[in-house]
């Protein structure tokens, strides 16, 4: 018998997508139910002999011209239908309600981690220039992207990148499907520069970038030498608002 004939009648019977190794899996098992010693010899059928005859057999099916097609999508191969037949599809099994359409901004940043994964949040901010959390959230919750890790720059930042579940939304067979788009990749993100520290709630820039502003807290800012205070002492007794209200608006003494 024929490697793709074998194949396509699993692939016709199977309820669900069917990688190479699964099918590789599916000849060792065969040999349980037959002494064939043909089927015995299929057992150490080669991956690369299994990929090679589903294509040749996704060949054959488009040349036929046939309602249905074979499909890879995700690593894994299956029949689907043509697009063209779906009213009567539909009529026969019923309408499956899909999950909302993604927005133009989710579409968005998923494009940049597909294309630029693995990524972190900070830098998918700096390619779109706007906060991104709402989206994230949205894209995660839908299995579209995962956490990969965390990046090897301060304070680890968590990575994100996409799922099989994106290639299936997508039907692409890999990341290698994708459309090209060179100018997205070629866009320069800035990487964390090393910080002073990464303890939260801690100052994370220089020392000599942390000064105090006047009035930023309702409080004078110290003088860093005692000579530039002038030659009146300083009151040590602390003074109410109003009191400060007050000695504000009355007139200073010539």
């Amino acid at each position: 018998m024929e490697l793709k004939f074998i194949l396509e009648s699993i692939l016709f019977s199977a309820q669900q997508p069917l990688s190479p190794k699964e099918l590789k899996d599916l000849f060792a098992g065969a040999v349980e139910h037959s002494e064939d010693s043909a089927i015995k010899l299929l057992k150490k059928t080669s991956l690369d002999a299994i990929s090679a005859a589903l294509e040749d057999l996704a060949r054959d099916h488009e040349q036929a011209q046939r309602s249905y097609r074979l499909v890879c999508v995700a690593g894994s191969w299956q029949f689907v239908s043509q697009p063209e037949f779906a009213p009567w599809i539909k009529a026969l099994v019923g309408h499956k309600s899909r999950p909302p359409r993604l927005s133009q901004p989710a579409l968005e940043t998923l494009a940049i981690i597909a294309y630029r994964q693995p990524i972190t949040r900070a830098e998918i901010e700096q390619v779109r220039g706007v906060a991104v959390d709402g989206v994230m959230q949205t894209l995660l919750e839908r299995s579209l992207v995962t956490q990969l890790g965390r990046a090897e720059v301060i304070g680890r930042p968590i990575t994100y990148g996409t799922t099989d579940a994106f290639l299936e939304y997508f039907g692409i067979k890999n990341l290698d499907d994708l459309p090209a788009a060179d100018e997205l990749r070629r866009i320069v993100v800035q990487k964390p520069e090393s910080l002073l520290t990464v303890d939260p709630g801690l100052a994370t820039a220089p020392p000599e970038q942390l000064t105090m502003q006047d009035g930023g807290n309702g409080q004078a800012a110290a003088p860093q030498n005692p000579t530039e205070a002038g030659s009146s002492s300083v009151e040590a007794e602390p003074v109410s608002t109003n009191r400060l209200a007050h000695a504000k608006a009355k007139p200073e003494n010539s």
